[in-house]
């Protein structure tokens, strides 16, 4: 993409001056993501079962485990796109179109899903976070967030970024959820989601964290589910 904006762009005359240097960092970089993605068995699985991500069998292992998704329950999926969690929501709990039981609210677009149900928006805002509850009708059972923030490469700050979100996910949980629902948030160990913790063992009678196999062992990233609303 050329930046007509920044001086130092191959768009401006500046740019246009030198011939530009291969980045090897970031073909070198590139090239082990292609090789990764190439030999990771959930990639592979995802295409046979047509899932929207791999992220579906973090779920799926996370509910062999505890057991939480089952027919008939009412599901909030946070940070939905591009669908996996959604599809795995649906068929735990056996959402069907034009009864649908599972909806989701991402800032990016999602493709439709089979009994799912998902808006375009800001779950910050309050009115969106209202929006869902209107269409699904009544508290859901279940609260699920596989949102992170964009990465900078900087540890403490992706970590600190990702629990804002943690905690808006969160908020939104302890306001909406039926007495004895879930919560289930993806989340970075590293100091800054002790505050959560201890908002999450106020209202829930159980709070463990959880790194499915299918989080890639070299990743930060983990889950912190939380079991037994106790209402407010």
């Amino acid at each position: 993409m050329v930046n007509e904006n920044n001086p130092g762009s191959f768009g401006s005359s500046r740019g246009l001056s030198k011939k530009p240097k291969k980045d090897k960092t970031r073909k070198s970089s590139s090239t082990r993501w292609i090789g990764r993605q190439l030999n990771d068995p959930y990639v592979l699985e995802t295409q046979k079962r047509g899932y929207k991500s791999r992220a579906a069998f973090k779920l799926l292992q996370i509910n062999e485990k505890y057991k939480f998704l089952h027919q008939g329950l009412t599901v909030v999926d946070l940070g939905c796109a591009p669908g996996g969690w959604l599809q795995i929501a649906s068929q735990e709990v056996g959402s069907i179109g034009g009864k649908e039981t599972v909806v989701g609210v991402d800032l990016l677009p999602t493709d439709d899903i089979a009994g799912c149900i998902s808006i375009l928006g800001d779950i910050s805002e309050k009115s969106i976070g209202d929006k869902l509850i209107n269409i699904l009708g009544c508290k859901p059972n279940i609260v699920l967030s596989d949102m992170a923030a964009n990465t900078t490469g900087h540890r403490k700050t992706d970590h600190i970024r990702t629990t804002y979100l943690v905690e808006t996910a969160l908020d939104f949980a302890i306001e909406n959820l039926e007495k004895n629902g879930v919560f289930l948030a993806k989340c970075f160990k590293g100091g800054a989601e002790i505050e959560s913790l201890s908002l999450m063992r106020k209202y829930f009678t159980k709070v463990n964290h959880i790194k499915p196999d299918a989080s890639r062992k070299e990743s930060v990233e983990g889950y912190v589910i939380a079991l037994g609303f106790k209402g407010i």
